[in-house]
């Protein structure tokens, strides 16, 4: 059996796709969108396989674009196999890659303009909203836990990673033919344990392969009341010396878990109420997914919608769902929070935000998710002193806070807490979507622990399990 990373891969956290080979089928393990770098759009338009016709299956760990991102191209290049995930999963990608065809067409024309000034050819799109509708409707749900016959000779198992709603850990199992199986586990993204909102990881206990992830191999996040009260604290500073606090956040998972956050601060009188933006069409429609899945919550969520009216809480909560909306924020005084996308400050409205107040000295940053090498959010928390929106130069006036507890990926506990229940298999441990750091320090911890050598591949390099 080959497997070959197709992204996050050789220190690339982005991108995550995994072609799976056993010589009787061929399948893939998420099928995402690199972000981030300069060349991702270079990366982006590698076809996978030929461009897919050969696949007979995809599996989807989770929604998110950086999981999902390529997934269009895959109807373009002639596949027509099922995709499975679980139904959480189907909505949230739904969303997702709807959202991620509007704004590839908007910047796209937005270069081609530039192109056609410096009298270069147009560059085509990726791919269209057409391969997304059609991709979308071969989509097939899975139920949480159970087998399913997903291609010849290969069963599936989905379980709870606890990262964003719908999330899932994936173990195949793959007849060899000869009455036996062999078992592979992808981590896909995990969780923290005891994070808000959603259950905790689940973990899997028999795999002769292991690829996980390694985002924060190497450290651990500050613990979350820790984070949960220096949040408060900037809060109550901003809001006391009038100011606007910018928060670009993930739509799906970050900015839900945010607002809950500010339900709660509210409902306990812990702060006075102050308007909040929820300027983000995507975070908007994320929350009525949330709503329908209450089977996916922890019993502290469930336990906080019954007692109380989360409506009545977050009453100063703006949900600016059209551009002339967004654009009003800008005339509103402070102090007031505004969450927008994107998460890693690569596109979005969130920039727009930053053109209109990095450069105020009485601006607060959030920076509350992982930002990718080379992109703006890195950039705010190296500490550029001028960074460029939209082909301007604006000078970074505000103060930029990193928290880096309300992150939704494991950190290095939890990642090692989890593989131990796999780690008396004695399994091929293959480390990925982590950068070249975080892997060797999780590498170093595996094998002090468990005595297992671990697997760093390169971007397409073909591990033989």
């Amino acid at each position: 059996m080959k497997i070959t990373p197709h992204g996050a891969a050789g220190g690339e956290v982005t991108g995550s796709a995994y072609l799976v080979d056993t010589g009787r089928a061929k399948i893939l393990v998420d099928c995402g969108f690199f972000q981030g770098g300069k060349d991702a759009d270079a990366k982006n338009r590698v076809a996978i396989d030929g461009g897919g016709s050969g696949l007979d299956a995809v599996l989807l760990t989770h929604g998110h674009l950086d999981h999902t991102g390529r997934l269009p191209l895959l109807a373009e290049g002639g596949f027509r196999g099922s995709v499975h995930a679980t139904p959480a999963t189907i909505e949230m990608a739904g969303l997702i890659l709807n959202d991620a065809v509007k704004l590839q067409a908007q910047d796209l024309e937005r270069h081609n303009r530039k192109r056609a000034r410096a009298g270069e050819p147009p560059l085509a799109p990726l791919y269209t909203a057409e391969h997304t509708e059609r991709i979308l409707s071969q989509m097939q749900p899975v139920p949480y836990k159970e087998l399913v016959s997903v291609a010849p000779g290969i069963q599936a198992r989905f379980v709870e990673a606890g990262h964003m709603l719908g999330s899932t850990s994936i173990q195949l199992l793959i007849d060899e033919g000869n009455g036996e199986s062999r078992s592979v586990v992808f981590s896909g993204d995990l969780g923290p344990q005891g994070a808000p909102i959603l259950r905790d990881s689940e973990p899997l206990r028999q795999a002769q392969a292991v690829f996980l992830e390694s985002t924060y191999g190497d450290h651990d996040h500050r613990p979350f009341g820790d984070t949960v009260r220096e949040f408060i604290e900037i809060l109550r500073q901003a809001t006391s010396e009038g100011g606007k606090v910018l928060v670009p956040s993930f739509a799906v998972g970050r900015a839900q878990v945010l607002t809950m956050l500010l339900a709660w601060a509210f409902r306990e009188r812990i702060l006075k109420p102050f308007p909040i933006f929820l300027d983000s069409p995507m975070a908007i429609q994320a929350w009525a997914i949330y709503r329908r899945h209450p089977e996916l919550f922890d019993e502290e969520m469930n336990r906080f919608l019954r007692e109380g009216s989360v409506e009545q809480d977050l009453a100063t909560l703006n949900a600016t769902a059209t551009a002339e909306e967004s654009k009003k924020i800008n005339d509103v005084p402070g102090p007031c929070l505004i969450i927008a996308g994107a998460g890693m400050c690569t596109g979005g409205r969130i920039l727009h935000h930053f053109r209109q107040n990095l450069w105020k000295p009485e601006t607060h940053v959030l920076i509350v998710g992982y930002q990718a090498r080379e992109s703006l959010g890195r950039r705010l928390i190296e500490g550029e002193k001028k960074v460029t929106i939209h082909g301007e130069t604006v000078a970074v006036k505000a103060r930029v806070h990193t928290l880096g507890g309300f992150s939704a990926h494991a950190g290095q506990r939890d990642l090692l807490a989890w593989f131990g229940t796999l780690a008396p298999c004695r399994p091929r441990v293959v480390l990925t979507h982590g950068e070249d750091e975080p892997r060797r320090v999780l590498a170093g911890e595996i094998a002090r622990r468990h005595q297992l050598d671990a697997v760093l591949p390169g971007l397409r390099e073909t591990v033989v399990v």
